[in-house]
């Protein structure tokens, strides 16, 4: 009988995956991992929750169940990352991280030194051989935030649920008794449950008010709270003289420009203005699943979960589209895909 460790959040999505493993026959471990428990002011961490309601799911399925902390290395790895690339102006995505550097890394390296033969988790992602694919429930898909996860991992890993859409799964764990059927997701930071990103580093990050110019004039329109929080494009919670975006003529004004280092913030009205669009993306940190050389490949691109693909092709680290894109935000991932194959990815700058 093979065994394999269950990834479990306290979760309907793990909690399925793990029930569909012990029908099938697997020696199935539960194991929460603790990556994450501190309180921020107003605001308390729904950790000790969630590690009840995935106790419950084991006690339920009559399965080991053990805790891991990986704080430390989480904090390390993930959020000391998350910082830094929010201080320099850019805009991270932690959920890539934390698969890359501890649920498939340091997670199933310690399952293999237990005598895993497998790690499973509750992604809805596929497998296609060695090949990452995309799941079937093209609306909960994740394979944009598992691009960076090692061959060796993804070798042994299993996707449970990744054949299924997501009322499949709520309506399977309703049948079988699962407590956290209906769960209601969490659409906060990723560990630290329903904190915004702006509330969270307001912790961390000493944050400066600054002043909102228009590019044009490159006169004072209104003031920020910190420069850190805006993206490129952004149209929403803009100040200007006193106004929610909008001044005189009722036109948004849109961000098309950061300034980190003298802590400004540049917006248009001009949805032309050249800093929204482009045809080309330079990457970084390029990571492909393939040893397959990238020339002039036509591919399908995703710049955010459930973004829709976009045709492109691939030449080394840089990405060139047919029509002009609206300019994602440094620091986020462009996912490349065959058709449903995941390819890998890198890092926009």
């Amino acid at each position: 009988m093979k065994t394999v460790y269950v990834g479990m959040s306290g979760g309907v999505d793990s909690s399925v995956s793990a029930l569909l493993l012990k029908e099938q026959g697997y020696n199935v471990v539960g194991v929460y991992m603790k990556n994450w428990s501190e309180d921020l002011p107003g605001m308390k961490c729904p950790w000790a929750e969630d590690l009840a309601d995935a106790k419950r799911v084991a006690v339920k399925l009559s399965i080991p169940f053990e805790v891991w902390d990986f704080e430390k290395e989480y904090r390390e790895k993930v959020v000391e990352y998350m910082l830094k690339e929010f201080r320099h102006g850019n805009t991270p995505n932690p959920d890539i991280m934390c698969n890359q550097e501890i649920k498939f890394k340091l997670f199933y390296e310690k399952t293999i030194k237990a005598g895993a033969d497998f790690i499973a988790t509750g992604h809805y992602a596929r497998k296609n051989g060695i090949a990452l694919t995309r799941s079937v429930d093209e609306n909960k898909d994740q394979t944009y935030f598992l691009y960076r996860i090692s061959d060796e991992a993804l070798a042994h890993t299993i996707f449970p649920i990744g054949g299924m859409t997501k009322p499949e799964v709520k309506k399977l764990a309703k049948e079988k008794g699962l407590h956290n059927a209906y769960k209601k997701e969490s659409m906060g930071v990723c560990f630290v449950g329903e904190v915004g990103m702006k509330d969270f580093l307001k912790n961390y990050i000493e944050i400066k008010p600054g002043e909102i110019r228009e590019a044009e004039s490159d006169r004072v329109l209104g003031y920020h709270e910190g420069a850190v929080f805006y993206t490129i494009g952004q149209r929403h919670g803009l100040y200007l003289n006193g106004e929610k975006g909008v001044v005189n003529d009722g036109l948004p004004y849109y961000v098309v420009k950061k300034d980190i280092k003298n802590n400004i913030i540049y917006v248009s009205k001009d949805l032309n203005n050249k800093n929204l669009w482009t045809k080309e993306l330079k990457l970084k940190d390029v990571f492909f699943r393939t040893t397959e050389k990238f020339h002039e490949k036509e591919v399908l691109v995703r710049l955010r979960h459930r973004a829709p693909l976009i045709p492109a092709k691939i030449t080394d680290k840089t990405i060139s589209f047919a029509k002009e894109i609206k300019r994602p935000a440094s620091g986020q991932s462009a996912v490349i895909y065959d058709n449903e194959i995941c390819l890998g990815g890198g890092i926009i700058y």
